[in-house]
């Protein structure tokens, strides 16, 4: 099988101010076969995106490409391609799907237009038939109702519905490679499954080449038949995706393996990346969770109704939370899990009285908190503290980490004085493993994995009881996820927080929990241990969730 593009001594740097570059990609070669699909695999910031982006020359300006660089698609050599014939190119022989749709769909435009938008430019369709095929297009994607669709604007449409669209507008002139860059990334397990499913299908059925980034090896390895390992710019490891999961032979490759919580067994610690660099052989020790206690928190029969305007005077009632009851007790932890829209976060939002209950009870030690007044509501704020998905959007860019760490303790009337205060989220920042010096520095000076372990010790500055886990790891690397998930629980077992756990990934759901909640559509739909609800799932809904979850090699189709 031939070669349809050959990426050859890539280097790549970028220019930071007159005097400094920073080199991003060092010498990478790889190949995409023809009708082949080839996953590079790397944490953020190896060099992934850059050297994807790099076939279509779609780097940013302050990038600098080595002349001895090549990218050879079909023997023409792209790097020194006329910017004319490029354009040519990008689109109808070669197309992109990224990671976050919102950002790249145009939401002033509607499905439709931006399908056959496509359509008319390399094909001088008319915009008639362009809507004709955008429609047939949708529906190959699996877009219900694609017709009424096309009249749709992005908004209109989940996540996963606005991903179909991409990769709808990515195929529409069945180019011959696909550029998949983190398609996946932060979709409910389900909804992931069905994206992989979508692409594997349209690779066969399309006969095109697919060149598929993720950081996630558990992942690509039910998709690809080639993978790529890259690290700090380099080419860590390379082979055929059967050599690569049974055989691994760099000790990175082996840690990205081993990063993601494992189904068959709880260790008391998962395993980093840095564990694997230096040598270190994972913790034999199997996690060990504290016996049910009397309850700290308890939810009993939550109820949550929204009242959505229709029209000038009609109304109608959407309910998002019906008869939901659980109990949490100290040290342990509540999984929710459930896909987007299934109710998770708008019951720990109830429960921390965030939202307005419609009905039913939300107690603290005893307390019902939503009959409390605002007043009376003040000092149950402070026990009950929650850590939200995305560390890049909750913390405030033009604050300082220390004035983002103060800033509650003083709310709340802890510590004697301001220099108290900052001794105090010294040793916070201290706890989650970053330096003194964070202090004086600002959320974009760190990484997700840095941003989402401020945002934790911002959570513990006021000394809470509870800790309500909002999708913490969703959007984080998996070797970063691992670590993020080792400080949680070292924080509940040396404080005693409860923790109400909120995730679509079940893998990471069942290391972390002590009691699992599956929830659809509102409602609980199955509860129990961990362990009885992967050994022995009783609800069709379940089920589904569980076949979702990636498992490797060993879980693709032979």
């Amino acid at each position: 099988m031939s070669d349809l593009v050959a990426v050859e001594n890539l280097r790549v740097a970028f220019r930071l101010g007159r005097q400094r570059t920073v080199e991003a990609v060092r010498g990478v070669s790889f190949a995409v076969r023809e009708d082949a699909t080839l996953a590079l695999v790397g944490e953020s910031g190896s060099g992934k995106t850059v050297s994807a982006m790099s076939i279509l020359r779609l780097l940013p300006e302050n990038a600098v490409v080595e002349p001895a660089s090549r990218v050879l698609y079909r023997g023409e050599n792209l790097l020194a391609a006329p910017e004319a014939r490029l354009r040519s190119l990008r689109g109808r022989e070669i197309s992109a799907v990224f990671q976050e749709p919102m950002s790249s769909l145009n939401p002033v435009l509607t499905v439709g237009e931006q399908v056959a938008e496509v359509l008319c430019l390399h094909r001088r369709m008319s915009a008639r038939a362009a809507l004709e095929r955008a429609a047939e297009l949708l529906a190959e994607v699996g877009i219900p109702e694609p017709r009424p669709r096309l009249r749709s604007y992005p908004h209109e449409l989940s996540g996963g519905q606005q991903q179909r669209v991409m990769i709808a507008i990515a195929i529409a002139n069945e180019p011959k490679l696909l550029i998949a860059d983190e398609p996946t990334t932060a979709l409910d397990v389900t909804v992931q499954r069905q994206v992989l499913e979508l692409i594997a299908r349209l690779r066969e059925r399309h006969r095109m080449s697919v060149l598929f980034i993720s950081h996630d090896l558990g992942l690509v390895g039910e998709l690809a038949d080639d993978v790529v390992v890259m690290r700090d710019g380099v080419v860590r490891e390379s082979g055929p995706v059967a050599r690569i999961f049974s055989a691994p032979q760099d000790a990175y490759t082996r840690a990205l393996l081993a990063c993601r919580p494992r189904l068959d067994a709880r260790p008391r610690r998962l395993p980093v990346i840095d564990d694997f660099m230096r040598g270190v052989p994972p913790t034999p020790a199997l996690l060990e969770r504290p016996a049910a206690g009397a309850p700290l928190m308890q939810a009993r029969s939550l109820r949550k109704e929204f009242r959505l305007r229709t029209g000038l005077f009609a109304r109608r009632s959407l309910t998002a939370v019906r008869d939901v009851s659980f109990d949490v007790a100290r040290g342990r932890t509540v999984g929710l899990v459930g896909e987007s829209g299934s109710g998770k976060t708008t019951v720990a939002m109830l429960a921390m009285r965030l939202l307005d209950a419609t009905a039913g009870e939300a107690r603290l030690d005893g307390t019902d908190l939503l009959r409390l007044s605002s007043a009376q509501m003040m000092p149950f704020r402070r026990r009950i503290q929650v850590v939200f998905q995305n560390p890049y959007a909750s913390l405030n860019p033009r604050r300082t980490i220390g004035r983002t760490l103060v800033e509650p303790m003083r709310i709340h009337g802890l510590g004697g004085s301001d220099a108290e205060r900052y001794e105090r989220a010294r040793r916070l920042l201290d706890r989650v493993g970053l330096p003194a010096d964070a202090m004086q520095r600002y959320p974009h000076e760190f990484s997700g994995g840095q941003r989402q372990r401020i945002a934790i010790a911002r959570a513990l500055a006021v000394e809470p009881q509870v800790l309500i886990c909002d999708e913490p790891v969703s959007a984080l690397d998996v070797s970063v996820q691992a670590t993020v998930l080792n400080l949680l629980l070292d924080l509940q077992e040396s404080l005693g927080l409860a923790y109400v756990f909120i995730s679509h990934d079940l893998a990471v759901v069942k290391y972390m929990s002590d009691e699992v909640l599956v929830m659809r559509a509102g409602e609980i739909v199955e509860r129990g241990t961990p362990e009885a609800i992967f050994r022995s799932p009783q609800h069709e809904y379940t089920r589904k969730l569980l076949d979702a979850i990636p498992r490797g090699f060993e879980g693709r189709a032979h």
